[in-house]
Parts: C-alpha cells; structure tokens; sequence
C-alpha cells in the first residue's frame, strides 16, 4: 500500500505544544542500529523528506551517539528552525568513549547538559526537554524544578519525562506543566495501558510513543537474528534472542495477515494501531531511509475500525510479546 501522508497535528499536554501526528526518531542514526549503515549525509536527507513531506517533531537526546545525534540534527535543521520542534533528553551519562556511566539528575547536571545541547544543536532554546531516565538519587522535585528554571530562562519551552513510575509523574506535575512522558509503547509493549495512561489522562500530559514499531520487529523484515550485523544492539535485547525470536517472528506474522487484508504493510498497520490510542498519542518511529520514512508516513492515511482495533486485540492481547524489553539491568532503570 503506497499511501500518502496526510500528517495531522496533535496536542501534547495542557500547555499547548503542538506536534505532527507522526515524529521521527533520529537515535538509529548515530547509534545503536545497524551501526556500521551510518551516513550523516542520508540521514539529513530523511531528515529533509520528513519535514518536507509536513512533518516538524524531531526526536533526540544527549546520549545517542553521544553528542552526535544531536550535531546531526542540528545540521539538518539550520535555515529552517522556525518549522520544527526539536525534543532532546538528558540523564543517561556516557563518558568520553561511549562507556555508560550511570543516570544523574542533580540542578547542575540539568543545567550544564541543557547547555550542551544547545551548542551541538546549534539553537537557542530546546521545544521539549526531558528527563530521559530518572535518578534515584534525586528527588524528581529538585530535577524537574531545575528543568523549569531552565524554562524561566528561555532556554527550554516544554518539560518531559521519560520512563517515569505514574507517582513520580504526579510529583513532577506539582512542581511544573509536563507536557510529554515518553515511554515505549507498541503492540508487542502494552504495559502503559494499565497504569500510565490513565495517569497522565487525568494530569493533562501527552504520550510519546518511541520503538512504536517494536525497535523494527514489526515491519516483518527480519527473519533471522542474522539478519541484524554482529555490532547491531537488538541481538542483546531478550525479545531477539533464542527461542523469543521465533515466538515473536509469529506475532509478526500474525501482524502481517491482518495489514495484507488490510492493504497496507505490517509497519502501517503497527502505527496505525498506535495512532489509534488516543489524539494525545505520538508516535516517534525512526529509520536512515527515505523509503521506510515514505512508508511510516504513510501510516497516517490507514484507519482502523472499531471491529478491526477488537481483532487486534483479540490476537494481540497486551503481554503477547516473548521477552521483556530490555535486559535485566535495563529494566531497573524503567518506570521509576
């Protein structure tokens, strides 16, 4: 199905931030996914097809790449900033050569990482700032009043949060206006449905859905774990290892049978069902090539009935998925 993008706009939060239905994740670019497929040059070219196909929500952070996500997209962006609102994150720390160092949200933490992206971007103001992931170390009320002194100063227009616990949410939302959690969010990750999303409904805040594609499962294009290069961080993620990766190579199939009658593809239909959510639901997929852009754009255009939404539900019940979503170390640093 070649369907055009008819990208709408949604509201995220009750402060007014507004963002095209559809963002695009630009972490796989600098890191991460098949990292040896890098080209700053293409990616700016994904970059450009997005926004000129009606698109303005750019996703990035700190970390990814350590700083060269977000030098990425401050190139991409040059002559036409007006157009576009930029979400970077900080909290995850990296040293010099990539190593992970832990999480920190302490005020000048906040604030010297908040100058930092600025430079790399090439900007005077961050659109949306999240906490990437939170510091147990601090309370979120000395965190998130640092963020929103970086508000009082011009430098940041909206506050996030990141893979934030539904009690940390509402403590943050005392101290200042979070317009965004994000968290992943997908038909094989349900879990914020039980309690996130009710959560953030009754505060007002928006939902940014990333991995909505399953960190690429879900477009059927993997059939084997070979098919991901040896340097590829999916084949660490539980959910694309040993007897998960066929469990979940079936879910895909089933993913597959329901966009074929559909007549659209497997991508389309898994954003598709996301969008499906709720008007305060954006998801954020990511890609390096145009042709995968053109078609998660396209995603936009498919429209799923009340009959087609409780079939999925019916083959895809929330916890279908093998695996969690990250290893057992990642997993304690979510829902915080």
């Amino acid at each position: 199905m070649s369907t055009q993008s008819t990208l709408s706009t949604r509201q995220l939060g009750s402060a007014g931030l507004q963002v095209s239905s559809i963002g695009l994740g630009c972490m796989g670019m600098s890191e991460f996914y098949q990292p040896s497929a890098m080209n700053d040059d293409e990616s700016i070219a994904v970059i450009h097809r997005y926004l000129d196909s009606g698109g303005n929500f750019l996703d990035t952070a700190d970390m990814y790449g350590v700083g060269r996500n977000e030098r990425l997209v401050g190139r991409a962006v040059s002559g036409r900033r007006d157009s576009v609102v930029i979400a970077t994150k900080f909290g995850n720390v990296r040293g010099p050569n990539g190593e992970f160092l832990g999480v920190r949200g302490d005020p000048e933490y906040v604030r010297d990482c908040c100058d930092a992206s600025l430079h790399r971007l090439g900007v005077d103001v961050i659109d949306l700032y999240y906490q990437h992931r939170v510091d147990p170390k601090v309370a979120i009320e000395e965190t998130v009043g640092a963020m929103a002194d970086l508000v009082r100063a011009g430098k940041v227009r909206y506050l996030g949060l990141s893979e934030a616990a539904p009690s940390t949410i509402r403590r943050a939302a005392k101290i200042h206006a979070i317009s965004a959690l994000q968290t992943e969010y997908s038909l094989w990750s349900r879990d914020p449905e039980e309690d996130l999303l009710p959560t953030i409904r009754e505060l007002g805040i928006g939902f940014v859905a990333y991995s909505p594609l399953g960190r690429g499962f879900l477009t059927g294009r993997f059939k084997s774990i070979d098919d991901l290069p040896a340097d590829d961080y999916r084949r660490s993620s539980p959910r694309f290892q040993g007897g998960n990766f066929q469990k979940n190579l079936d879910l895909v199939e089933t993913i597959r049978g329901l966009a074929e009658r559909k007549g659209c593809t497997a991508s389309q239909l898994a954003l598709a069902w996301v969008l499906a959510q709720g008007d305060d639901i954006v998801p954020i997929p990511g890609t390096k090539q145009t042709r995968y852009l053109d078609e998660n754009l396209g995603a936009s255009a498919v429209h799923l009935t009340e009959d087609e939404l409780r079939g999925i539900d019916a083959v895809l019940p929330p916890g279908k998925a093998s695996g969690t979503r990250y290893t057992e170390q990642g997993m304690k640093g979510v829902n915080r």
